[in-house]
């Protein structure tokens, strides 16, 4: 019956809607819910996209954390201007390119942070928390129904395999 794939389109959709609300009840969205706005596509990575490298624990944890990071580090250290939204924006995606921790939904959490004008609390109490429960939530959902692939496919898993990866030719 899992086979069907209605059904595990099904699975799928409700497994992403069940992270997300997770998350933003853990994190409590009266406090900023633009702050988890990046979860968003990360629940269709975790659900939708099980078996991508982005989708994996080492990128999904390591863009999210460092993209925030480094968006915190720039609004404290030089305020809101679009020349900090930028440099925020590059710094992550070399920070993700040099790590292997591509994680396209986490490339928006430097411009969150600095949008939202966020202190490093923002980074354990909000990005943390938050992106913990979708993968715990992804880890349960993804056993519950038989035939799916599990999360997470591989722990370590580098994304991308080079930090030159899809920027060159052959």
């Amino acid at each position: 019956m899992s086979r069907h794939p209605v059904i595990r389109f099904t699975w799928c959709l409700v497994g992403a809607a069940a992270g997300i609300t997770f998350a933003l009840w853990l994190v409590a969205p009266p406090i900023s819910p633009f702050l988890l706005a990046s979860l968003g596509g990360s629940a269709v990575f975790l659900f939708g996209l099980t078996r991508a490298p982005a989708a994996q624990p080492r990128a999904l944890f390591g863009g999210h954390l460092g993209g925030a990071l480094i968006g915190i580090v720039c609004y404290q250290s030089f305020g809101e201007a679009p020349w900090v939204y930028a440099l925020a924006q590059v710094l992550t995606l070399g920070f993700m390119l040099l790590t292997k921790t591509v994680h396209p939904p986490a490339g928006a959490n430097p411009l969150i942070m600095v949008a939202g004008h966020a202190g490093f609390h923002a980074l354990w109490n909000v990005v943390l928390v938050g992106v913990l429960a979708l993968a715990a939530m992804a880890f349960v959902w993804s056993r519950m129904l038989p035939g799916l692939a599990r999360y997470p496919l591989a722990w370590l898993e580098r994304s991308p395999p080079s930090i030159l990866w899809g920027g060159w030719s052959d």
